[in-house]
């Protein structure tokens, strides 16, 4: 399972298309990639439409709520590091180098602060692409 995909588990319920997408099986495999040419360090990877009866995961409110359990000060809503840390889950430079991999990252992965800054961005755009409520200052 991707980064990408433990992200979606963590926030996500098991019935919420993102995570069936992620697990078709119910097995631990790859999100299938879609086939998208290499874009460019600014430019957004394509997701499919979430159906619009799916309910919407208030992802904002989630997050907080986790926050507030933390006992530590994370700040998800500019850090993908703190977002990782928040969700228990691996916040390594290695790890996020797999994370731009699987989001397509076409930049310096040496640059990590560019590179992080980007895969904040992508991964709160993914959340929203995939039925997460998401506030717009978050998107851009």
């Amino acid at each position: 399972m991707g980064i990408l995909s433990n992200i979606f588990h963590k926030l996500f319920p098991a019935s919420h298309p993102a995570v069936k997408q992620a697990d078709p099986a119910g097995t631990a495999t790859a999100a299938p990639k879609a086939d998208v040419p290499q874009a460019g360090a600014g430019a957004a990877v394509a997701t499919p439409p979430v159906s619009a009866t799916i309910e919407p995961v208030d992802v904002t409110a989630m997050l907080d709520n986790m926050l507030a359990q933390a006992g530590q000060p994370l700040n998800w809503r500019t850090s993908i590091v703190d977002l990782l840390k928040l969700l228990h889950l691996d916040s390594s430079l290695d790890a996020r180098k797999e994370l731009a991999r699987e989001l397509h990252y076409s930049g310096d992965t040496a640059d990590s602060a560019s590179m992080n800054m980007w895969l904040h961005k992508q991964v709160m755009q993914k959340l929203a692409a995939n039925g997460g409520k998401v506030p717009a200052d978050l998107l851009t």
